[in-house]
């Protein structure tokens, strides 16, 4: 019923004027005459694109686990490289030697009141050889890069053990000093959750997943439905990613056999408490044992138990030890060399390894990454060439912390800075809506790439499903944006995939693309994400990995054969201008936030639940937010959004034949425009992490994945550093001003006397 209404209300949309209009328009980057071409070369790639293909590839990759260092990691590899040789690319296998520890002990007991032993067992639920090799070669349910540990001390549930929660507990008078804190996923990434349990003073953290997020209260679990059953574990990383990616041992170049490496004891991204993920089987017993006052409502899951906060009387001991090895990371590098411009390089990537088989994770990414190079492989053999070089990228250690994507752009920073014009990333895909994020100078190649794309639900453009389904149920910015405009929006860039080290390092324009939405499930780095749950739940025909194949090749082959690198910047100065505002209401609310705060402070009305057992002692009133002059962003967005229209209009004369521009200062133009995304970034990176070079767009410090808009401001605002806030302003504007500046020296060539 629910894809009815859809598919009625995005046939209506399709037919409105404004998509109308918008499907007449020329190809951003080309002229008229080219850009009917191009859609001719769109029309034979599509037909080359087979389903089949997708389905016998990620059979083939989920047969045993291929986590990072495993034998059929390296089996992968390998096949994905012969086949990229087999369709025409010089292909080559990079190697590098990263830190990737594995579980050698791992044990959680309660020992009072009563005694329950954690099992700490995610059964396997196929009885084939996929489910015997899972039993025999599959890492067991852990967090890499935890400390090792042998810890005990009273329980504390800190809910998603985000910095907001801790706040309620000391609100609540509750300390997790020498405690350790249980928390549920959510909320954030979870390696923010034994970071910051960390920071205040917890000696050890415990993970689990609650039913209300992917379990019975969403639906049937699996094998019946999609959901995680009692037993399943979500695994993952816990390192410090939002401080760098990469191999802990490496930082800032590439893990190369002979690479110096930091100890561990220097290593700055490595836990340094115990981190334990389990199933909600196994969490239930702590929470049962927990009394203390009763936790929010909005802090309770699904779980048939009272929810409570402790801190005991429950009290666990936690051991941990793992082996520290080096392990290969096996990247896989496929290139079909331009023709014309071949030093201008388009780069697509999606990570191989998986925490166990994997099979949405990433493969429902990557097997259409390669039936897109398979198609491309396959009009090359007609005698067409792209422009410029196109390379594939199959990475290894995505899992772990984005290491072998870090560790190959690292180790070849300058060439890449020098020649790259936009890094295109997926990761796991699913049936729904298309989701797109990344450099908004790509935001009408992705709207337009997004037009020409039909859903294979609906019939309608995918640009056009989104569009539905945001002016359903969309609010705020994003509901009025799809009301004025058929053209879509993408979203800004965090972290938690393979884009961040281009984007926020290197400063590579950047997309993530993914569809999804409807294939929902609770398989996520567990043992049953597999073949069978993904062909039964997520994708079933690979008509969305098709989908997908269609959405990154229009991508990559207007990249790669556009007249003009497709870059515009009126989307750039659109978001920058709201980011700024932003930044300013921040300040504003937390001068108010505070004021209030004061105030019940000074009344002794602060605290939410004093402990009658110990005198109450009145938290500390907070300092005040001072007036910051944010004159600088200001004046520099004022400039980057004139800049922005100049070359917008300057373009679309291009493309409209109005004017004409000699081979060399097409080459000069492209030279100009790839380096603009560069401008954004500042060599001193952003404070305390200065791998995060970007100034627009980074990972936030205490939300992992999720983007943080002009983050040195933002941050020096939220962590109350007003000096640095201040300081980064200024910073920031001149990164906004070296943009302007770039795109100004594209006008400049553009609208150049003949």
């Amino acid at each position: 019923m629910r894809v009815f209404r859809w598919s009625v209300l995005g046939l209506a949309l399709a037919s409105a004027p404004a998509g109308a209009e918008e499907s007449t328009k020329p190809l951003v980057g080309f002229t008229a005459r080219r850009a009917s071409a191009q859609l001719d070369l769109e029309q034979r790639y599509d037909q080359l694109l087979n389903a089949d293909n997708l389905r016998t590839w990620m059979q083939r990759m989920t047969v045993r686990p291929h986590h990072l260092g495993s034998p059929q990691a390296k089996a992968n590899a390998e096949f994905i490289a012969e086949r990229f040789r087999s369709w025409g690319y010089d292909t080559k296998i990079e190697v590098f030697h990263v830190l990737f520890p594995t579980p050698r002990t791992r044990e959680l007991v309660l020992l009072e009141p009563g005694r329950f032993v954690a099992s700490l067992v995610e059964p396997v639920l196929l009885d084939n050889a996929v489910g015997r090799a899972i039993r025999e070669e599959g890492l067991p349910p852990y967090n890499a890069y935890s400390a090792d540990g042998d810890v005990t001390g009273e329980l504390v549930y800190v809910n998603q053990g985000i910095p907001k929660d801790y706040e309620q507990l000391e609100r609540r008078g509750i300390d997790v000093r020498g405690r350790i804190v249980i928390a549920r996923y959510g909320g954030s990434w979870r390696g923010i959750k034994p970071k910051v349990a960390a920071e205040k003073g917890a000696i050890g953290c415990i993970l689990f997943s609650d039913p209300r997020g992917d379990g019975y209260a969403q639906g049937a679990v699996y094998p019946d439905g999609p959901y995680k059953h009692d037993a399943s574990v979500q695994r993952g990383s816990v390192v410090d990613l939002p401080r760098r990616p990469g191999d802990p041992l490496t930082p800032g170049y590439g893990a190369t056999k002979d690479a110096v490496r930091l100890s561990r004891e220097d290593a700055d991204t490595l836990m340094r408490i115990p981190v334990l993920p389990i199933s909600w089987k196994d969490a239930l017993p702590l929470l049962e044992a927990l009394t203390g006052p009763v936790a929010p409502a909005e802090w309770r899951g699904a779980l048939p138990v009272t929810y409570r906060l402790g801190p005991g009387p429950a009290r666990v001991r936690l051991t941990l030890a793992f082996n520290w090895d080096l392990a290969p990371a096996y990247n896989v590098i496929a290139t079909m060399r331009g023709s014309e411009r071949p030093d201008q390089w388009i780069i697509r990537g999606n990570h191989h390894d998986a925490w166990v088989v994997g099979a949405r994770d990433p493969m429902s990414g990557l097997v259409p990454l390669m039936e897109q190079a398979r198609a491309i492989g396959e009009l090359a053999k007609t005698g067409w060439r792209p422009k410029r070089t196109l390379v594939f990228c199959a990475w290894d250690g995505e899992e772990p912390g984005l290491l072998g994507s870090t560790e190959w752009a690292e180790h070849h920073a300058d060439e890449l800075r020098e020649r790259t014009a936009v890094y295109i990333n997926t990761d796991g895909n699913s049936r729904g809506f298309l989701s797109i994020a990344g450099s908004h100078s790509l935001e009408q190649l992705a709207s337009q790439s997004a037009r020409d794309v039909p859903d294979p639900q609906t019939n309608v453009s995918v640009a056009e499903r989104r569009r539905s389904a945001t002016l359903v149920r969309g609010s705020g910015e994003r509901k009025k944006a799809a009301e004025s405009s058929a053209a879509m929006r993408i979203d800004a860039l965090g972290s938690g995939s393979d884009y961040s080290v281009f984007i926020q390092h290197l400063g590579i324009a950047s997309l993530n693309v993914a569809f999804g939405g409807e294939g929902r499930g609770g398989e996520y780095h567990t043992n049953f994400d597999t073949f069978d749950h993904f062909t039964r739940f997520h994708d079933p025909g690979f008509a969305y990995g098709i989908a997908l194949a269609k959405i990154c090749g229009r991508l990559m082959l207007r990249m790669a054969e556009a007249d003009v690198l497709p870059f515009t910047f009126g989307a750039s100065a659109r978001v920058v201008n709201t980011y700024v505002d932003e930044v300013v209401e921040l300040a504003d609310s937390m001068r108010e936030e505070t004021e209030a705060t004061n105030r019940l402070i000074r009344e002794g009305r602060y605290r939410l639940a004093a402990d009658p057992t110990k005198p109450f002692v009145p938290p500390t009133e907070k300092s005040p937010v001072p007036h910051l002059n944010f004159a600088p962003l200001f004046n520099a967005r004022t400039r980057l959004e004139a800049s922005a229209k100049a070359y917008d209009q300057a373009l679309e004369a291009l493309t409209k034949g109005e004017r004409t521009l000699q081979p060399t200062e097409l080459a000069a133009l492209d030279r100009v425009l790839i380096q603009t995304e560069r401008a954004l970034t500042s060599s001193d990176g952003l404070p305390r992490r200065p791998w995060f070079r970007h100034q627009v767009y980074a990972p936030g410090l205490y939300t992992g994945y999720g983007v943080k808009t002009l983050p040195g401001v933002r941050e020096g605002i939220e962590q109350r550093k007003w000096s640095e806030a201040q300081e980064q302003i200024g910073v920031t504007a001149d990164a906004i001003e070296r943009f302007a500046e770039r795109i100004d020296q594209a006008t400049s060539i553009l609208t150049s006397e003949p």
